[in-house]
């Protein structure tokens, strides 16, 4: 056939040309492979269904109140009951609510993330088990008996598949709330976990706090994430309508629940869109840099095989001559480009895999969809798909000579002779080359300096010297008393190991605990109560001690001791912003402040009597990585409750050689004792920061690519317009005219070429940016400092791409240049 048979002289006419085909099938490789690599990320996130029964049925209900900065409020039960029996809509509902437990029984005691589920849940969430059975109807009710499901990942990673780990039995501690045994039911088929990223599931009747009377009956009392199924024929519109209408009833119905302030609101939305929506945003705009770089990518070959064309000029004016016809040498042209493009793409196919790897495990901070990410046939369409539309384009690029054009040809002829409509259509390339790295280098730029202000912010406290560990509250057979007790003497023993300067108990680990992060109403002394209007304060059990392990100094009063914690005389220590806000211009010690949450009803052992100021601290941000004013209250321990469990320890030495030692010593106390997640404060901020440098990493590659392939796409561009004009240069030469004179007009070239790309990559990314804003509201459009960093980075870059060429046109030799005409 004779597309075949210009198959066959095309992979000849490459193969004389090793140098260009391998440079071509490497840039497209790098193009077809990046997008082949976010297109598959893109559709196992965004856009593959889910493995849940009837997914397109099954929906996220959010309670939320903006006014006071909650975007997700949760459920009480009452709540739910109401919407049970007011909305028709809706066939089913199920709650789930987050816990944290400490598990015995099953290896190492550990900390677990849990759901706490009822009945029917499994059924509307549409699941199924691998091993075993999952918790139905039957395990609802405060007599049934405790029962476990194990999600397919903490069974895979933590229990190696075990499957005789049905029927084992476990404790599930919840601190001071109790603790239940429970027997292992079943394993869940493998599925996307939400709202959290959980490990085991279980019953109401493990959690003591949801049996209790307040959990049932309190209407103030969230904790629980609602997920429901749309009825037969019933749209997600129609749902919200109603959800809407029975929920302003309610609000109505109980307006001391809903303050006018936290301006409540209620919301419905599939669950597919509620799982991608973090990662949506992400995902589109590396979907966009991916193109972006195809673009430059392709811009490029564009240009070498523009270059190919014009040294073939002689070559294709003979075949014109002697009859091809322009589709003849159209589709021989076509044939090298599909050969061209097919190799990049089954280079960049091979590459793009274990790219799909890396972006996987970055795409998970985003979404947990990311974590069971598997490479597919979709990857091989994609590459194909882009290797054709490559192919085509390259191949069209070229203008062809006709046979009546090329009557008049001098075949003797062996320079290079570039026209204009060539020479405009390289620059174009090179412009647009630039204009897409532009765009790239400014978002990357402008991501890299978040980064770098975020890692630099200032802390207000020691982060490197000291070593927090998770040390969970185990109450199980002991009083408050004890439990307070055994940290007390935790903290001795630590105190003594080499090394050690200071060692306290809190409640939370700054950053990585930032769940703890929810403000609770309170007043003072001088303000007048006014219920659900009252400001907000952190709340934190601290021991003596916590402070100075810290680095952070009392700046007014004391720290706690020993002493404190007497029901005759609560004291606490506050921050300097509550102090500020609540006394201003007056000395806040000895001053009363109490909490008024109405909440708190439901929280015991929260002491809401007037307590005394003992001390004044500077503000300790242990939720946002760039500090913020904080109003926080500090509780001695002894006081209570134990909630968490962190011991921070200050040491001179290497904080991670005393991981072992404290093990130990905890161990030697209780056996049973979860002892986790040792790290410095350092390196736990660093973690948290994770996200933001990845994102840094990621787009940092692509414009790092984007800007290598951009500047060999203009030196190419200007190379061979020095070669096309060395005859021009050598008479410029002759005439008078000074080799730094060229050298500058050259580069002054590139330059232009530059600022012209520049320009218009600047107009090409405002008008994008303004376009995604308006469709994904956390699109930020670069400020002054990433746009200016990025163009005078490219404009030098193009600068030092311009010197080759530059100089080569300087060094033309005059005799050489006049005789190779």
């Amino acid at each position: 056939m004779p597309f075949f048979r210009d198959l066959r002289v095309a992979f000849y006419s490459l193969m004389r040309t090793q140098g260009l085909a391998f440079t071509v099938i490497l840039t497209l490789a790098l193009g077809i492979g990046a997008n082949a690599a976010i297109f598959t990320l893109v559709r196992g996130v965004l856009l593959k269904p889910l493995v849940n029964r009837d997914e397109d049925r099954l929906i996220y209900i959010r309670q939320s109140a903006p006014g006071i900065g909650d975007e997700n409020e949760t459920f009480s039960v009452p709540e739910i009951q109401d919407l049970r029996v007011s909305v028709k809509t809706l066939t089913a509902f199920g709650d789930f609510s987050t816990f944290g437990f400490t598990m015995i029984g099953l290896g190492e005691p550990r900390e677990v993330q849990a759901g706490v589920v009822g009945g029917n849940y499994f059924d509307v969430i549409g699941l199924h088990p691998v091993l075993g059975r999952l918790i139905g109807p039957q395990d609802d009710g405060p007599k049934a008996a405790g029962v476990v499901v194990l999600t397919y990942r903490f069974w895979t990673t933590t229990l190696r598949k075990d499957s005789g780990v049905i029927g084992k039995t476990v404790r599930l501690g919840s601190g001071p709330m109790g603790s239940r045994s429970a027997t292992i039911i079943g394993v869940l088929e493998p599925s996307v976990p939400y709202p959290q990223d959980t490990e085991i599931m279980a019953n109401v009747v493990t959690s003591p706090h949801h049996l209790s009377a307040t959990m049932v009956t309190g209407r103030v009392h969230r904790m629980t994430e609602l997920f429901a199924r749309l009825a037969p024929g019933v749209t997600l519109d129609q749902a919200r309508a109603e959800l809407r209408s029975a929920y302003g009833a309610m609000t109505k119905a109980h307006p001391e629940a809903y303050s006018p302030k936290a301006d409540f609101q209620i919301s419905a939305k599939l669950l597919r869109d509620e799982l991608t929506s973090g990662a949506r945003t992400v995902l589109l705009v590396l979907l966009a840099a991916s193109g972006l770089v195809f673009i430059i990518a392709c811009s490029n070959v564009a240009n070498l095989i523009l270059t190919r064309t014009v040294r073939r000029e002689s070559e294709l004016a003979i075949r014109a001559a002697l009859g091809a016809s322009t589709s003849a040498l159209r589709r021989m042209l076509l044939a090298e480009s599909l050969l061209l493009c097919g190799a990049g793409a089954a280079l960049g196919v091979m590459s793009a895999q274990p790219m799909v790897a890396i972006l996987a495990r970055y795409a998970s901070r985003f979404s947990v969809r990311a974590l069971d990410l598997t490479v597919d046939n979709s990857m091989l369409w994609v590459g194909a798909a882009l290797a054709i539309v490559a192919a085509v384009i390259l191949a069209f690029v070229p203008r062809l000579p006709s046979a009546e054009a090329s009557n008049g040809l001098s075949l003797s002829s062996g320079s290079v002779r570039i026209t204009s409509s060539t020479s405009r259509r390289q620059r174009i390339f090179a412009v647009t080359q630039i204009a897409a790295s532009f765009v790239l280098l400014a978002g990357a730029t402008m991501l890299i300096t978040t980064l770098i202000a975020l890692q630099t912010a200032h802390r207000g406290f020691d982060t490197r010297q000291v070593l927090v560990v998770n040390v969970p509250a185990m109450s199980y057979g002991k009083t408050p008393e004890q439990v307070v007790d055994f940290y007390k003497e935790s903290i001795r023993r630590v105190d003594a190991l080499p090394g050690v300067n200071t060692t306290s108990f809190g409640m939370a680990a700054p950053w990585r605990d930032a769940g703890f992060g929810f403000g609770m109403q309170f007043s003072a002394d001088g303000h007048v109560h006014v219920p659900n209007e009252d400001p907000r304060a952190q709340m934190r059990v601290v021991s003596p001690g916590f402070f100075a392990s810290l680095g952070v100094p009392i700046i007014a009063g004391r720290d706690f001791n020993d002493s404190d914690g007497q029901k005759n005389d609560p004291v606490v220590i506050v921050s300097e912003t509550l102090a500020q806000r609540m006394f201003p211009n007056q000395d806040p010690l000895n001053r009363h402040v109490y909490w008024t949450d109405p909440v708190l009803q439901f929280a015991p052992g929260i002491n809401t009597a007037p307590h005394r100021i003992i001390g004044v601290t500077p503000d300790i941000d242990d939720i946002h990585v760039i500090p913020e004013l904080m109003v926080t209250v500090y509780t001695p321990f002894q006081e209570g409750p134990i909630f968490g469990g962190r011991l921070l320890i200050h040491t001179d030495a290497n904080p991670y050689s005393l991981v072992i030692p404290v093990t130990r010593v905890i161990r030697e106390m209780s056996a049973d004792q979860p002892v986790e997640h040792a790290a410095t404060l350092e390196d736990v901020r660093a973690e948290v920061l994770t996200p933001d440098r990845l994102n840094s990493l990621v787009f940092g590659v692509f414009a790092a690519v984007a800007l290598a392939i951009a500047l060999v796409g203009v030196a190419g561009v200007l190379a061979f317009s020095v070669s096309a004009r060395t005859r021009e240069f050598g008479i410029r030469l002759a005439l008078g005219s000074q080799p730094g004179h060229l050298l500058k007009g050259v580069i002054a070239e590139g330059a232009v070429m530059a600022g012209v790309g520049v320009l218009a990559g600047a107009a090409f990314g405002f008008v994008m940016a303004r376009l995604a804003g308006s469709y994904f509201l956390d699109v930020k459009m670069p400020g002054a400092l990433p746009v200016i960093l990025s163009a005078f980075v490219l404009l030098t870059a193009a600068v030092v791409a311009s010197w080759l060429p530059a100089a080569r046109a300087a060094r033309v030799d005059v005799i050489q240049a006049l005789r190779s005409e």
